[in-house]
């Protein structure tokens, strides 16, 4: 029995998030790679991902660990997985790990990437992966709130309600906005990289950082959120398509992309 990973790309839009649920009408990435697998290695094989993506949420680079025991070359793993599952998931990579690996608790850092676009209509070729957002925002304002956001805090006021975290103390190592023109309009990105994320973090980030923008809530509401905790200090919670889990980074384990481990 050796264990292998698997880094996968999905559009998340028809997934019910990653992790399998009880309901068996509610499609979900885990329990897609895990009938996958089972068709490949014979037996039921449990997969590990680097975290739970939310439904509607996106992946181009989520890192996944599994246990088998097969003859089939590590590297073409990808290949065998692909050939079972829908086109909205795609194995993109595939490798023997070492025997301890686990995609989740071996992680080390994650980046996040939340895309909107600035149209005053909405455009059917952006509307799947990004979130039209009016007018294009205040850049400096913007600049200068993700800057607050740089460093150990407590994200109790940018966490959902209903989430389970034992702490709400995460590290963000960047927050970095990205303006990108576009063949219509233009486009912004919001990367997020920390080594690791509360329920709902991401989204209200990107939420609190274009009202920033926007002149809805000001530096001072986002130190305040930062120190008291206070959820009114926050902006909305963006709508999950925007987002995208870019890449996972480990000791050397899967293979690095530049694409997400730079970000100017």
């Amino acid at each position: 029995m050796a264990t292998y990973f698997l880094i996968l790309s999905y559009d998340g839009t028809a997934f019910n998030g990653w992790q399998a649920q009880k309901k068996a009408s509610l499609r979900t990435v885990q329990e897609t790679l895990e009938g996958a697998a089972a068709k490949i290695f014979g037996v039921s094989t449990p997969v590990t991902a680097s975290g739970r993506t939310d439904a509607g949420v996106h992946a181009l680079g989520q890192v996944c660990s599994f246990c088998a025991d097969t003859s089939i070359p590590p590297e073409k793993l990808a290949d065998c997985f692909n050939a079972l599952l829908p086109p909205d998931v795609r194995a993109m990579e595939s490798g023997l790990a070492p025997a301890d690996f686990d995609a989740c608790r071996s992680a080390k850092r994650k980046t996040y990437v939340y895309s909107l676009y600035f149209s005053r209509r909405e455009n059917p070729l952006k509307e799947r992966f990004c979130v039209r957002a009016g007018t294009m925002p205040d850049l400096k304002g913007m600049s200068a709130a993700a800057k607050l956001l740089e460093g150990e805090h407590d994200f109790k006021a940018f966490c959902a309600a209903d989430s389970s975290a034992k702490t709400t103390v995460r590290t963000l190592y960047a927050v970095r906005l990205r303006r990108e023109p576009a063949l219509t309009g233009e486009e912004m990105r919001i990367y997020v990289t920390g080594n690791g994320f509360l329920y709902n973090m991401v989204r209200t980030i990107a939420g609190t950082l274009l009202d920033v923008g926007q002149g809805r809530k000001s530096l001072a509401d986002v130190e305040r959120a930062l120190v008291a905790g206070d959820r009114g200090a926050v902006g909305r919670t963006m709508p999950a398509k925007g987002l995208c889990l870019l890449g996972v980074e480990y000791d050397k384990v899967v293979p690095a992309d530049k694409n997400f481990t730079e970000i100017s």
